[in-house]
């Protein structure tokens, strides 16, 4: 094994283990990692739209309003959280007179107040489960789009985007999700509803996955940070994720009648 990949197989087993880790532990502490994330992930969606280094650190400061409300200890996941995001969007907005900076606020709030919505469902099991459904389906979906395309290849998905995303590894993608979603339902007892919309979330993450890359190769970068070793930034790990999570508790909304 070379250094490169041990290095980054590392880092990565240390990445899982640390959110699994406060995911199952939940409340305080998987509000914390989604906080230092969310503040390190505004850092570099600044640097990927151009914003300057004033520019980028007035956005991480400003970021942090709303997720600090989002804390279990202080209002969590409610209206006054939702309207902080607003205030801080509107702020960074007229203080930049940057829209696609402003955004980045939306972008890293909005997941994080999905997840600690589905985690924060009662009773603390049934919070756990949708939580690792959420974020469950968006590696599995990586996973399977990664040996579907590796070995079947085709068509590409969005060559002038991502050059190495097939429409099979899409395909793969969905039946990764389609098959955890069945067997949380299976062993877990997921509401079947959403079991059957785990394709869905897999369509969003590689959606979530392809803006991301559009941003970097707009920026003219390989990366949105060289934070994680092997791993790059921490946009380029929670990309699916992104755009997944606000969908998963749409659907638990809409489909599990919460």
């Amino acid at each position: 094994m070379s250094s490169e990949l041990r290095t980054r197989t590392i880092v990565g087993l240390g990445l899982i283990a640390m959110a699994v880790g406060a995911l199952v532990f939940g409340g305080f502490v998987f509000w914390m990692l989604l906080s230092i994330a969310g503040v390190l992930m505004m850092g570099e969606w600044g640097m990927l739209t151009g914003a300057s280094s004033d520019q980028r650190k007035m956005a991480m400061y400003a970021v942090s309003v709303p997720l600090a409300i989002l804390c279990p200890v202080a209002a969590g996941v409610s209206w006054l959280g939702f309207g902080l995001m607003m205030a801080s969007f509107f702020f960074v907005l007229i203080t930049s007179r940057a829209i696609k900076l402003a955004l980045g606020i939306l972008y890293i709030c909005l997941p994080v107040m999905a997840l600690l919505f589905l985690r924060g469902q009662a009773p603390d099991s049934h919070g756990l489960l949708l939580a690792f459904w959420a974020l469950g389906l968006v590696w599995a979906t990586d996973i399977g789009a990664y040996f579907a395309g590796r070995s079947i290849g085709g068509p590409k998905l969005a060559p002038r985007v991502s050059p190495s995303k097939t429409w099979s590894g899409l395909g793969g993608g969905v039946l990764a999700a389609l098959l955890t979603g069945f067997l949380l339902y299976r062993f877990a007892d997921l509401p079947i509803q959403l079991a059957a919309a785990s394709g869905l979330l897999a369509v969003a993450a590689q959606l979530g996955d392809l803006l991301e890359s559009a941003m970097k190769r707009r920026a003219g970068v390989k990366d949105s940070s060289n934070l994680l070793p092997g791993h790059g930034g921490v946009m380029d790990r929670l990309d699916g994720v992104v755009a997944a999570a606000p969908l998963a508790a749409l659907l638990y909304l809409v489909l599990a009648g919460a």
